[in-house]
């Protein structure tokens, strides 16, 4: 599969790139990012116009030109005209897969993946629980080894909390940032735990400053926002990992490691996140965070890696190799 070549199609968003790119890599190769904006009228009618669609990538965005790539993997509705577009004027050649509910017909597509809780169904659709992503375990130790000395002074059991932040569901508010800082804080003055805590672009000044004021000293360190992101190194590093519940991924690549997730739900919320977090909870992987620190197993997520399976297969057999 490594001499083979793949396009990743998305509008840069970062979460629905790493979708991309991360079944990429899961099928051995390394893809070439194309990054698109699309012309009007595609901009606006995507994907419901499919008349020119050679036409709708802009100049804004990268090129969109032959030679075309053995595979190409999609996600985001301005990535749907670009795909089809490829598919037609390779006649078929490139092995197409949109990730994601389209909203149209999946026979468009030789693959369509996409999350239980969408309900989208097909003799093409591929289903999973959660988020492709990039998670994997040789990820997970290189990045331990990269920042484990630094962290080698916390104590165990140690939990990592990734904290998202207010989106177009779900409200961080001061309030619940307070809530569980407090319980965090607890944690490590009662029962002598570490923790990693690392915000993001979403947590805002304000509940980022809580989190700083109530976890200090010597159990704690909060990522400053300086340098790489130790995201990864957490993960690897974590006995338990609490996250907010805003990102789909976030919670994916948490269940990916097999490690207890608890789960800080927001005020908000919308019938395709309560599916997917009620479906973990209901499977034994996650649990709601209400202060407590227990320890269970579940078999990890490994979706992204049975996903590419199933395209590796298709596509050989596609092309007529056993």
């Amino acid at each position: 599969m490594n001499a083979l070549t793949c396009w990743v199609i998305t509008d840069g968003k970062p979460g629905m790139e790493n979708q991309c790119r991360g079944l990429a890599e899961a099928l051995g190769i390394e893809p070439v990012i194309k990054r698109v904006q699309l012309r009007s009228p595609w901009r606006q009618l995507s994907p419901f116009l499919r008349v020119g669609n050679r036409f709708a990538a802009g100049p804004q965005g990268d090129p969109i030109r032959a030679p075309w790539p053995d595979i190409v993997i999609g996600t985001g509705r301005q990535s749907i005209a670009p795909v089809l577009s490829i598919k037609k004027r390779s006649r078929g050649r490139t092995f197409t897969v949109q990730i994601q509910d389209p909203q149209i017909n999946p026979r468009h597509f030789d693959l369509v993946v996409v999350p239980r809780h969408d309900r989208l169904r097909g003799p093409n659709v591929l289903v999973t629980r959660g988020a492709l992503h990039r998670v994997t375990p040789a990820v997970l130790a290189n990045a331990a080894a990269a920042h484990g000395p630094r962290l080698a002074h916390l104590p165990h059991p140690r939990v990592a909390v990734l904290v998202g932040g207010t989106n177009a569901v779900y409200q961080l508010t001061p309030t619940i940032m307070g809530d569980v800082a407090e319980k965090l804080a607890g944690f490590a003055r009662d029962r002598g735990v570490g923790l990693m805590v690392t915000p993001s672009r979403r947590t805002g000044a304000d509940n980022e400053a809580i989190l700083r004021a109530r976890l200090t000293g010597p159990h704690a360190e909060v990522w400053d926002g300086e340098g790489e992101n130790p995201y990864f190194a957490y993960l690897a590093q974590a006995d338990v990992i609490v996250c907010t519940c805003d990102s789909v991924s976030m919670v994916s690549e948490a269940c990916s490691t097999g490690k207890p997730v608890y789960v800080i739900e927001l005020d908000g919320g919308s019938p395709k996140f309560r599916a997917f977090l009620d479906g973990l909870y209901r499977d034994g992987i996650a649990r709601p965070f209400t202060g407590e620190l227990e320890s269970w197993s579940y078999p990890p997520l490994d979706e992204t890696r049975e996903i590419a399976e199933t395209v590796r297969h298709r596509l050989l057999a596609r092309r007529g190799h056993s």
